[in-house]
């Protein structure tokens, strides 16, 4: 166990948190590590909405790099942030026990603005869409950053909330007592679990991050990540997903949205399968969407972000 695994991670308070998670995990099995933090260009450039970036991977692009170039051995990301094809030549390594999978609205002064007009501020197609569609009278605006960065302008601003992953602000205990569970609101694919990724042809690595995997997360994730997939090939849409394990029952409750940018129209699926039945579970719970609707909305979102 001589060879010290470099992790890298961005350098925001939550991504470090990450990354000292996962080092702290490594050096209990006995291994060494060391921490490289990068700057991303989506924490950079903070005046575009996310869509217009060319969005997919502009969190995880830089650290890609890193580890291509040899700079470090493994990166540590949110899972949701990381796009559902991978480089080539990097790995899954390891998907971590999930935290909560809530979205909570952080609000500022009282909540009489949600029987009345509010501006809400999210930078996420899916929370827009979904908030749009239970309070069409209100208004969205943009907000970008990391979580740090998010909870600043709301305070800053005249906004009346803003709309935040529970398990990020409970990471680095930054969730206040003004907020709301919306637990009406499905989640992103992936949201609440944290990947670790590794270059394919470092077995030394793969076989210390193998030890961290956590196999019930990496099915839900896996499900949900595969009906993203199959639903937007590589462009971002308003998609939500859950897929849950029942011990008991043995089974898996998936659930999983499609909406119009302006919240109008979606097209949803519910349902609930035995657990032999994963593997291709996102996959076909995507073509269901597809088929009733879905392929339609897909071509005029993808036609709307483009004007």
């Amino acid at each position: 166990m001589n060879k010290t695994i470099r992790i890298g991670t961005r350098d925001s308070e939550l991504a470090l948190w990450q990354a000292h998670n996962v080092e702290k995990r490594l050096n209990d099995l006995g291994y060494k590590t060391e921490i490289i933090a990068v700057k991303s260009q989506g924490d950079i450039i903070l005046d575009k909405p996310l869509y217009e970036l060319g969005i997919v991977g502009i969190f995880t692009k830089t650290l890609d790099i890193a580890m291509i170039h040899g700079d470090v051995d493994i990166a540590v990301h949110s899972m949701k942030d990381v796009p559902t094809a991978l480089p080539i030549g990097i790995v899954q390594a390891a998907v971590l026990e999930r935290a909560s999978t809530l979205d909570i609205l952080v609000y500022e002064g009282n909540l009489d603005f949600l029987n009345e007009q509010g501006t809400i501020a999210t930078g996420s197609l899916r929370r827009q869409a979904q908030w749009l569609s239970k309070y069409p009278t209100h208004k969205v605006v943009d907000l970008r950053g990391n979580v740090n960065t998010r909870m600043r302008k709301l305070q800053q601003s005249d906004w009346n909330g803003a709309v935040f992953a529970a398990a990020g602000l409970e990471r680095i205990n930054l969730k206040p007592s003004n907020y709301i569970d919306l637990d009406w609101m499905i989640p992103a694919p992936a949201q609440g679990a944290m990947l670790v990724v590794a270059m394919q042809k470092d077995a030394f690595t793969r076989d210390a991050l193998s030890q961290l995997n956590h196999i019930e997360t990496e099915i839900v994730t896996y499900i949900e990540r595969q009906f993203l997939k199959t639903l937007e090939g590589g462009c971002t849409a308003p998609i939500g997903a859950l897929a849950k394990y029942n011990e008991e029952e043995d089974t898996i409750h998936f659930q999983g949205v499609l909406f119009s940018l302006d919240g109008k129209e979606k097209v949803e699926i519910d349902k609930i399968v035995p657990l032999e039945e994963w593997k291709k579970l996102g996959f076909y719970a995507a073509q269901e969407i597809l088929n009733n609707g879905g392929t339609k909305l897909m071509s005029e979102i993808k036609n709307n972000l483009k004007k």
